[in-house]
């Protein structure tokens, strides 16, 4: 959705008409981006990305018929064998796909998403599904109601993610773009690079810093997103900067090192105030149990658990869980 902001400000600003469709409910197709959506105008072009563009043609030509008047649609699509293969997609699936007017959906929201703000965006529908109203919530916001509150709890993953509630008075779209994390992380090196490359694939922001007045200062200004990655071992690094990561409540703290120096800045911490509350939010030594040795495969560890720790969600084998497949 973010890369679409430019797009939609230029559209508004040309006074161009456009619809913005993005899924309500899915089923099948397999892995894919849960911040899929895709801005489409009258002439059928299509800028965005969703479900590799098998449903463009279609989406399009339901716009271009969507009568004046009418700030919504609600279009069922679907997919399956060989066209799914020729669309590159994992596999078959449906889904039902909620087109709106451009001119319907608030400046504000492209605003706030143009920031890389954590926000969200709740779009109510009536019953014929053919007028809906969307309003911003951003997380620092209180909740009104529970699609507020909803909005607020996928926020609160700092991944995207869309929920779909439906009650009396029609359905309710809840669609929540957190910011994007941002690794600061401590100390250079291969490891460092590895990680950041690692990041950037994972759509993350990154940034590698040597002293401990640059890492609270970026800390301090990325609050809500940052990930604190400490691979430095200096005592006059490490333990500062774990403290003040810590005081500042930032979503992930992870420091790399043996046992013994994991002990060291635990004792460090102690002595500088931290109590245990604070030290068990400490993820050391990092990352998960993958049996990793080089570089690449700590890096892959490294960003798991930070992956796992923002979802809300213990790491385990798929198999052993009888859980949601998506997070």
């Amino acid at each position: 959705m973010r890369e679409l902001v430019e797009t939609a400000r230029r559209w508004a600003a040309e006074g161009r008409a456009g619809f913005l469709a993005r899924p309500v409910t899915e089923q099948g197709f397999g892995p894919r981006d849960p911040a899929g959506a895709v801005l489409m105008d009258a002439r059928g072009e299509c800028v965005g990305a969703m479900y590799n563009g098998v449903f463009d043609a279609e989406l399009a030509a339901e716009a271009a018929a969507v009568p004046g008047g009418c700030t919504a649609r609600v279009c069922e699509v679907s997919v399956a064998g060989a066209e799914a293969v020729e669309a590159r997609l994992t596999c078959g699936g449906s889904a039902e796909i909620l087109l709106q007017p451009l001119s319907a959906v608030p400046a504000e929201w492209w605003e706030l998403l143009g920031q890389g703000a954590g926000v969200a965006l709740v779009t109510r529908l009536n019953e014929a599904a053919d007028q809906a109203v969307s309003e911003v919530v951003r997380a620092v916001d209180a909740p009104r109601d529970d699609a507020a509150r909803r909005a607020g709890e996928l926020l609160a993953t700092r991944r995207p993610g869309r929920d779909a509630l439906y009650g009396e008075s029609g359905l309710v779209l809840v669609e929540a773009y957190p910011s994007a994390p941002y690794l600061v992380i401590g100390g250079g090196g291969e490891l460092a690079d590895v990680i950041g490359r690692q990041a950037a694939l994972l759509g993350w922001g990154a940034v590698t810093v040597e002293d401990a007045a640059t890492a609270g200062k970026l800390l301090s200004e990325h609050r809500d997103a940052a990930c604190l990655v400490m691979l430095s071992h200096d005592p006059a690094f490490d333990v500062p900067t774990l403290r003040g990561a810590l005081a500042l409540g930032v979503p992930y703290v992870g420091a790399l090192g043996s046992r013994r120096t994991t002990a060291r800045r635990r004792e460090g911490l102690a002595a500088a105030g931290v109590g245990e509350a604070r030290l068990a939010l400490v993820h050391g030594p990092i990352g998960l149990d993958l049996g990793a040795r080089t570089p690449a495969e700590t890096a892959l560890a490294i960003c798991a658990e930070i992956l796992g720790v923002l979802g809300g969600r213990e790491a385990r084998a798929l198999r052993d869980s009888d859980g949601p497949l998506r997070g």
